[in-house]
């Protein structure tokens, strides 16, 4: 059995205690390190399958993450494999396609029907598929568009040398002896404090530097406002440990690309949904920005070093610190980081974007943290006055107001992100269409929407609990009624009522905008706002009565309507936040706010202070704040 060499005494007793933990049985041939897990490579991969309290003992013991991965000498050629799984998968079931990780030794199909293994009584056995084809198999739902899917299957295929190479020094880093006993720890804020956009912060121990999110501000004009403030880090990119990303939005992931052109090489860490839908909004970006700050080579590369985590699963990102990932009911694959510093010595929550309340996409934000003594809340709106209307007044809203444009003859522009309110509202139009509260007209969704909302479809285990078996267990598919078509550059034509779904939420690019010129001058026609509008946006400027805009340098009146609905926010309202602090409020000895405009940051702080007597904090982007 092959057994890569060692330096550090942890490391060799990890070894030694895995090694007299298995039986000859196991067919054990090799131990490798894959980023923040232990990989055991088996000629017999059934026998530990079958037998997994073997491995859940080991994990006990030795406090790691254990995989049980094939040995390649046993895999079958892609070719015949694929065909060994189509013939074991009844063809009611419709394969609708199968990739290969030769690094991970995993094949994933995609199958249009899932449930149907169980409903026809077929003996579907993942274990017996392991040892027919030498790939540990896995099933999930084939979504309407299996584009994101395959470009990430392809990267990952043209990259296994890289990534093999990759995961050992990552776990050479991880498992390594600690080099100082003292703990120590301090966070430096490099945007998104006192604002909303480019949210990234350092978070920096004895041992480690990790980036807590890493995104830019597509509204701001001035790149020391636009970018995080790396200039006062003082930090090379090859000093940096991990980075750990929230979610998909580009406020939160859009600088991550510009770290690996700059020489950043470690791994980042997040759920698999933000993997592939960062895939999508950043090659969104890329095109609508023409390349200006990084590559599709620089977007490669931050996804071959995505290593994607579930939720609450305690992992070692570096010597002395883990991360546990919880829903934070904000998106698809969603968090908020529980990071653990030391032995115990001090419990840091960021928050993320979050949302403590339920949707019907969505399940309310994970509260429940074991220990929590620093937490970093999002501040969106964390004015007294943001208060969201409740849902079913939402509903009501959103209803009158598409009817009374529709019978007019108008238009009805709702301007989303890709990813996020977009389903939310997919789920609600199916909602109203289904019980007859909204006129017949066609709902038109644009193709970067439908190809984001296609991610949702393949990861329902990331859905609500009532929506879960909707997606992954029948036919019925909220997200793309019959009602819905999927369009590009649509043409609005006058007297042809419809209503479009299009990003960007701020006007400030994309198809929204176009649609928005097109149907300006048509009083009958509707314009619907129903999230964060940034400062000086034209989102925002609509909002605050300004009818003359300016679109991609056009200037525009604006004659149409606009309205507004907060009740369907993806981030929670000032209640929410309180609410929220109260069930923690026990484990809490400090508060940093962030993630809103100054005012709301600072009325935040100040009532939570005021009111749950913890020590709160609203810092500034480039201060620096000891935390233990």
């Amino acid at each position: 059995m092959q057994r890569r060499p060692q330096n550090e005494h942890g490391s060799q007793n990890i070894m030694a205690t895995i090694l007299q933990s298995l039986p000859q049985e196991a067919a054990l041939t090799k131990i490798e390190y894959e980023g923040p897990k232990i990989a055991l490579y088996s000629k017999n991969p059934a026998y530990l399958m079958q037998n997994n309290q073997v491995i859940s003992n080991m994990v006990n013991t030795i406090k790691k993450r254990i995989v049980v991965r094939t040995d390649e000498s046993i895999r079958k050629p892609k070719a015949k494999s694929a065909e060994i799984i189509s013939k074991s998968i009844p063809s009611e079931v419709g394969v609708a396609g199968t990739f290969f990780d030769p690094v991970l030794g995993e094949a994933v199909v995609f199958a249009k029907k899932p449930w149907m293994l169980a409903q026809i009584g077929e003996d579907f056995d993942n274990i017996d598929l392991a040892e027919k084809t030498g790939w540990r198999v896995r099933i999930r739902k084939a979504p309407h568009s299996i584009e994101a899917i395959e470009n990430i299957y392809r990267l990952m295929e043209e990259t296994v040398s890289e990534r093999t190479r990759f995961y050992r020094e990552v776990g050479d880093k991880i498992f390594r002896d600690k080099l100082i006993g003292e703990a120590e720890a301090s966070l430096m804020t490099l945007g998104g404090f006192a604002e909303v956009g480019r949210s990234c912060m350092l978070l920096a121990t004895q041992e480690s530097k990790i980036l807590l999110d890493c995104g830019i501000n597509e509204s701001a004009r001035d790149s020391l406002l636009a970018l995080p403030r790396f200039d006062i880090a003082a930090i090379g990119m090859d000093e940096i440990d991990a980075v750990v990303l929230s979610h998909a939005h580009l406020d939160h992931t859009g600088f991550v690309p510009v770290l690996f052109k700059y020489g950043y090489d470690g791994p980042v860490y997040c759920t698999e949904p933000t993997m592939l839908l960062m895939e999508i909004l950043l090659q969104d970006y890329f095109r609508r920005s023409k390349g200006s700050l990084y590559s599709e080579r620089d977007i490669e590369r931050a996804l071959v070093h995505i290593i994607p985590l579930p939720h609450g699963v305690v992992t070692d990102i570096s010597p002395d610190v883990k991360l546990v990932l919880s829903n934070s009911g904000h998106m698809l694959g969603s968090v908020s980081a529980h990071l653990h510093i030391g032995n115990g010595d001090h419990n840091l929550v960021y928050t993320g974007d979050m949302k403590f309340g339920k949707t019907i996409a969505l399940d309310n934000a994970f509260w429940n943290f074991p220990r929590v003594e620093t937490m970093i809340i999002e501040s969106t709106y964390g004015g007294k006055e943001d208060i969201v209307c409740p849902r079913e007044e939402a509903e009501e809203n959103l209803a009158r107001m598409i009817n009374s444009a529709a019978h007019a003859g108008g238009c009805i522009l709702i301007p989303v992100s890709a990813a996020g309110i977009a389903q939310e509202l997919l789920l609600t139009l199916d909602l109203l269409n289904r019980a007859g509260r909204i006129t017949n007209v066609p709902i038109l969704v644009e193709k970067l929407i439908a190809d984001a909302t296609s991610i949702y479809e393949a990861y329902p285990e990331f859905l609500s609990r009532d929506l879960r078996p909707r997606i992954s267990e029948s036919e019925d598919n909220p997200f793309f009624s019959s009602q819905f078509s999927t369009v590009e550059s649509f043409d609005i034509k006058e007297g042809e009522p419809a209503v479009i779904l299009a990003p960007s939420s701020m006007l400030t690019s994309g198809p929204s905008v176009e649609y928005l010129k097109q149907m300006a001058s048509d009083p009958n026609s509707k314009t619907i706002v129903v999230s964060y509008q940034a400062p000086d946006t034209p989102g925002r400027l609509l909002l605050d009565r300004n009818r003359q805009i300016t679109l991609d340098g056009e200037t525009i009146n604006v004659q149409c309507q606009v309205d507004r609905i907060d009740g369907f926010a993806s981030h929670s309202d000032y209640n929410q936040l309180m609410a929220y602090v109260s069930r923690l409020r026990p484990k809490l000895r400090r508060i940093l706010v962030n993630h809103g405009e100054r005012p709301k940051a600072q009325n935040l702080a100040s009532q939570i202070n005021k009111i749950f007597k913890i020590q709160t904090q609203h810092p500034l982007v480039q201060e620096a704040i000891k935390l233990l």
